[in-house]
């Protein structure tokens, strides 16, 4: 399905703008319904991600905190582009008075962002980007700092060289380009490493379980699997040790969840070597949805941190970041 996205996403663009830009033209910008709340809608890309799941959750709960902040109903686009253009498309009929948006893709989702700018809703992006300057303001972690420390885990992990196996996400997120560059980048200070395969898993666990179980029959020797998310990375040690062969080789995973089946845990329990809290950038999306709400002024860029989480540190991170306000 994300493949033909891929492929018709000028398309997609081209179709919809004029519908879109058609919608933004009787939208108002007043914005909203419901009370004198500020109503917010947010687009996600693909609640069946982890990561994703997480976001959700933690966004629901910190707009609650505000009881002027009205949050609609999360949407799903399921990983398709086509899906998330036209629910984005809805939120701007809604008039909401603010759009949240973690974009599929940039290609498609710029025309909708640009839409949204034009009926004057404020637009937060979220940890991916678009094709655009055109929102009020981008909210996400340093892919490219998380893509060097893995790297640099690496170096350490192999410091007289070995293969690597790559799983990334989506090809054409923002996310993936910095992650696998900051990767490479760092990895070229030995080049006795290798990266002998890599391939596009769309950031889920089944995709990277199914093509760790190819690999492991066509490489004799894999030293170390650098996947770009926890998911990822823990199909690719589920394959490895279906195999018997997971001792052989480190993981290195990232986004870092402090839940029972996140990267912090994965890390407590041996089955990844290091992984890096990526965050949701949820509390973050909230204060700048309420300083909208009060009409003041927000950063147009705000950079989040990355965390590493190694068996030294995880047990402290899990409890810090295991909020169970979340869980309610």
């Amino acid at each position: 399905m994300i493949r033909k996205a891929r492929h018709l996403g000028g398309a997609v663009s081209v179709l919809v703008a004029a519908g879109l830009l058609a919608t933004a033209c009787s939208s108002s910008g007043s914005g909203g319904t419901g009370n004198g709340s500020w109503v917010v809608g947010y687009s996600q890309s693909n609640n069946a991600e982890p990561y994703r799941a997480q976001l959700n959750i933690q966004l629901q709960y910190y707009m609650k905190q505000n009881k002027n902040l009205k949050l609609l109903p999360i949407t799903d686009a399921h990983q398709d582009s086509a899906t998330q253009v036209s629910q984005v498309q809805q939120f701007i009929s809604k008039k909401v008075k603010t759009l949240i948006v973690s974009p599929n893709e940039p290609g498609p989702l710029t025309a909708p962002v640009e839409a949204a700018c034009a009926a004057h809703i404020p637009v937060i992006v979220l940890d991916r980007t678009v094709n655009t300057n055109c929102y009020t303001t981008w909210i996400g972690g340093d892919n490219y700092q998380e893509g060097k420390l893995a790297g640099e885990y690496a170096l350490k992990a192999l410091p007289n060289g070995g293969n690597v196996v790559e799983l990334r996400g989506i090809m054409s997120d923002e996310p993936q380009i910095q992650r696998d560059k900051g990767f490479r980048d760092a990895i070229k200070a030995n080049p006795k490493i290798h990266i002998v395969a890599d391939r596009d898993c769309k950031w889920l666990k089944q995709n990277a379980e199914t093509v760790m179980q190819q690999w492991l029959q066509s490489y004799k020797k894999i030293d170390l699997v650098y996947a770009q998310n926890d998911p990822m990375a823990l199909g690719a040690y589920l394959a490895a040790k279906g195999a018997n062969r997971a001792n052989q080789m480190k993981f290195i995973g990232g986004d870092g969840l402090a839940t029972p089946d996140g990267g912090i845990r994965a890390v407590q329990l041996g089955e990844l070597s290091i992984s890096f809290i990526y965050p949701t950038c949820a509390k973050e999306a909230a204060e700048i949805t309420e300083k909208l709400s009060k009409h003041e002024k927000v950063p147009h860029k705000w950079l989040l941190p990355i965390t590493p989480v190694t068996p030294q540190n995880a047990a402290a991170l899990y409890a810090q970041y295991n909020d169970k306000k979340f869980q309610t």
